[in-house]
């Protein structure tokens, strides 16, 4: 009730400006919505498509209006189909009323096969990450100044389990937080709640501020908890770090100045 229960999507603006750019489409993108005062103008990249990633879209009403100009991108589906295909087979009759190219608006829909793109003034390195059940991308967000990393399903123990039985400290995720000012990682797990096979593709809280120390990050957010996770655990996973001033626990709706 208090942390929320949207699923995932970030919002990031840049120079005081309206969010021009939203990193996946979760449930999330309708609230982001709320900050818009005007039509979206920008980008909505795709770390992959489970549904707790995709679902906001037929319901951003930012986007779905004729003033609209939204580009959408999705990690490389080999031999899928386009993106806007892909997309519509979770998003058409009978699942839902209307598919992608329906949506009102100038919209665009493309594949990313990873490495550096700039989009709405940033530059964004997109580089593959372990998580089952499709390929997934984490991000790097620049703007020249701040840089932002955005891993929110990440399930390294796929690699093996690494030196604490959380999962391996691999290349791609190290590259993509080096140095960063914020971390945004997935922290569905605490401590030894799951054996490394039965994760679902997720990883531990542990993990996400371990791989921050060790890719000298300012900030470490835990983002997409367990759906049952409760307000009270929440509380007592933020008490566990209260004292390392580098980690927080992200609610619906918090805001992070960079």
């Amino acid at each position: 009730m208090r942390y929320g229960g949207h699923t995932s999507c970030l919002a990031v603006a840049r120079d005081g400006g309206p969010p021009r750019l939203m990193l996946d489409a979760g449930t999330g993108l309708r609230r982001a919505a709320a900050l818009l005062e005007e039509p979206f103008d920008g980008t909505i990249m795709l770390t992959h498509l489970h549904w707790d990633h995709v679902h906001g879209l037929p319901f951003f009403t930012a986007g779905d209006r004729p003033d609209a100009r939204v580009t959408l991108l999705l990690p490389e589906q080999h031999g899928a189909g386009s993106a806007e295909e892909v997309l519509a087979r979770g998003m058409s009759p009978p699942h839902f009323p209307i598919g992608p190219g329906q949506l009102r608006g100038r919209w665009s829909f493309g594949q990313l096969a990873g490495g550096e793109l700039k989009a709405e003034g940033f530059t964004v390195e997109a580089a593959e990450i372990p998580h089952k059940g499709g390929r997934t991308f984490g991000y790097r967000v620049s703007d020249g100044h701040s840089v932002l990393a955005y891993l929110p399903d990440h399930g390294p123990t796929e690699l093996g389990p690494g030196p604490e039985g959380w999962g391996e400290y691999h290349p791609a995720a190290l590259a993509l937080a080096a140095g960063a000012d914020a971390l945004v990682h997935d922290a569905f797990w605490l401590g030894a709640e799951a054996a490394p096979e039965a994760m679902l593709g997720h990883t531990t809280a542990d993990y996400a501020v371990e791989l921050g120390r060790r890719a000298r990050v300012r900030r470490v957010v835990l983002t997409h908890h367990r759906p049952d996770r409760t307000d009270h655990e929440l509380d007592q996973l933020a008490d566990r770090f209260r004292a390392d001033p580098s980690v927080m626990v992200a609610a619906e709706g918090t805001v992070i100045e960079l």
